[in-house]
C-alpha cells in the first residue's frame, strides 16, 4: 500500500551468546581485545556465565538466543503505534532493527522516509560538543540542511527548557537535561518516522506530558510514531494501534487499544480474567441469606473482563437465596484497596426506608453500582458483609466471607494532564463551574 511507511517482514534477530558477534563493531573490538588479553568480556550479560581465564578462554560455542522471531506487521503514515510487552520481550531490539542500529538475522524492514530514534539517554550526542553543536550534528545526521536546523533551533531550545545551558558541553548535562534536548531535536526536526523507547521515564512528570503531547501532534501532522512504554494510560491515550511482544514473538496486533491492553495484562488463556466468586463447598450457612455467587458486571449483568476502565460504570452483583426475610436484614459489601485499606461499606439500607429494595424469599440478584470516574488505577477487593442490624453479624467484615478482586487501569479522565495514575486513593472527576 502507498500509505505504508514501515513494513516488517518475517523479522528474526538471533544473538549468539558468548561469541564475538554483538552486531556493533566497537563492541566486537572490545570483546576481541578482552579475549586477546585473557580478560572477562565487558559485553557479557549477567547470567550468561561466559568467562576468560589467563591461561585459556571458555566461551560458549553453541548457545544462541532469539530476541525476535518471525515478526511481521505494517505501519501506515500518520499512525502512532504502541509497542508493549514485559521486560525481555524484544521491544528495544525491534526498535534498534527498525532504526538500523543493528541488522536482522532474517527478514527485512522497509522504510519510507527519515527515521529519528530516541532509544536511550544520549543517543546520537557527542559528549564533548555543546548542546548547540549537538543540535546541528543530529540534524545533519537526519539529512537536514544548516538553514533548516537554524529555523527550528529556537523552538527546540525552548521546548527542552535548557536555554542557559545550550552552550555547555553535554557531558555535563544531567540525564534529565540529556533527554529533554534529545527528544526536542528528534521531534522538531520533522522526521517522517519518530521512534521513541521508554526513555521518557527519565524526565519529570511535566516534561513527560509535554513529550506525549508533542508525539500526539506529530501523529496528527501525518508523521509516524513508534512508541514503547510500560505506561498503559499513555498507550491508550496516544496510540492509534498497538502490538504486544511476548518472548520475541508477535502476540497481538490491533487498532482496538483497550482489547490489546487487556490481552497484555490478562492472558486470554487464563479463565480468571473475569472477577467472579462461585460457592463451592464453603460453609456460609445461616437462616436468612445464602450467597451463591459474586460477580463484577456491566449494567446488563454480563461479567466484565479485567482490567476495568475508570471511565465505565461497574456493578457488584450478589446472587443469593433468601431463606427468611427480616426487617433488620442489611446486606452489602466492603471495598478495600490492594494494601488492605477500607474505602467504604455499602448496604441496601443506606437510603431512606421507603426506597429500600423489596426482599422476599427465593433466589434473587442484589446489585449495586460503582460509578465511573471514581476509583483510581489499582487492584481492589470486594467482600460481602451483612447481618441483622444491631443484633448479629451474618458476614462480618475482615472475617472469611465471599469476595472478588478486580483491577482498574486507564480511562482516568479526558484531561491531557492525567496520563499516569493520579495521586491519592480515589480518582473522581468532579464537576467545576466558575462564576
Amino acid at each position: 500500500m502507498s500509505n505504508t511507511v514501515i513494513k516488517v517482514e518475517n523479522l528474526t534477530k538471533q544473538y549468539r551468546l558468548g561469541i564475538i558477534n554483538h552486531g556493533m563493531l566497537f563492541q566486537d573490538l572490545q570483546s576481541w581485545w578482552a579475549r586477546f588479553r585473557g580478560k572477562e568480556d565487558p559485553n557479557t550479560r549477567i547470567g550468561e556465565h561466559v568467562y576468560c581465564h589467563t591461561s585459556s578462554c571458555n566461551y560458549k560455542q553453541d548457545s544462541s538466543f532469539l530476541a525476535l522471531e518471525k515478526i511481521s506487521f505494517d505501519v501506515e503514515q500518520g499512525e502512532v503505534l504502541g509497542i508493549i510487552g514485559r521486560n525481555g520481550a524484544g521491544k528495544s531490539t525491534l526498535l534498534k532493527v527498525i532504526s538500523r542500529v543493528t541488522c536482522p538475522t532474517e527478514g527485512q524492514v522497509k522504510l519510507q522516509g527519515r527515521v529519528a530514534s530516541l532509544l536511550e539517554v544520549g543517543t546520537g550526542f557527542h559528549p564533548e560538543l555543546t548542546g548547540r553543536e549537538n543540535v546541528f550534528l543530529n540534524g545533519a545526521i537526519l539529512g537536514m540542511s544548516h538553514s533548516e536546523i537554524s529555523n527550528k533551533f529556537d523552538e527546540i531550545v525552548a521546548f527542552a527548557e535548557i536555554e542557559k545551558f545550550i552552550d555547555t558541553p553535554v557531558k555535563r548535562y544531567s540525564s534529565g537535561m540529556y533527554i529533554r534536548l534529545a527528544f526536542a531535536v528528534a521531534a522538531h526536526l520533522e522526521p517522517e518516522i519518530l521512534v521513541v523507547d521508554e526513555v521518557l521515564a527519565v524526565g519529570d512528570s511535566q516534561f513527560q506530558k509535554k513529550c506525549l503531547g508533542k508525539m500526539s501532534d506529530v501523529g496528527k501532522e501525518g508523521r509516524t510514531v513508534l512508541f514503547v512504554s510500560h505506561n498503559m494510560n499513555a498507550i491508550e491515550k496516544l496510540c492509534t494501534s498497538c502490538i504486544v511482544l511476548d518472548k520475541g514473538r508477535l502476540a497481538a496486533n490491533s487498532r482496538d487499544i483497550r482489547e490489546v491492553i487487556k490481552r497484555y495484562l490478562f492472558d486470554k488463556t487464563d479463565q480468571q480474567n473475569i472477577s467472579k466468586w462461585v460457592r463451592t463447598n464453603e460453609d456460609f450457612s445461616n437462616p436468612w441469606f445464602d450467597p451463591l455467587s459474586v460477580t463484577i458486571t456491566d449494567i446488563e449483568g454480563n461479567a466484565l473482563e479485567m482490567p476495568l476502565s475508570n471511565n465505565q460504570d461497574i456493578w457488584v452483583q450478589i446472587e443469593a437465596e433468601m431463606r427468611e426475610t427480616d426487617p433488620a436484614l442489611t446486606m452489602g459489601y466492603a471495598l478495600y484497596t490492594e494494601e488492605g485499606h477500607l474505602l467504604y461499606w455499602s448496604y441496601q439500607t443506606d437510603v431512606s426506608e421507603e426506597n429500600w429494595p423489596i426482599t422476599k424469599t427465593g433466589i434473587s440478584n442484589w446489585r449495586s453500582k460503582i460509578p465511573s470516574h471514581y476509583l483510581n488505577e489499582g487492584c481492589y477487593r470486594i467482600e460481602v458483609i451483612g447481618g441483622l442490624h444491631f443484633r448479629q453479624w451474618i458476614f462480618e467484615p475482615g472475617k472469611k466471607t465471599p469476595h472478588v478482586e478486580f483491577q482498574i487501569s486507564g480511562g482516568l479522565s479526558d484531561s491531557p494532564y492525567w496520563i499516569a495514575r493520579r495521586p491519592g486513593i480515589l480518582a473522581p472527576v468532579m464537576e467545576w463551574k466558575i462564576s
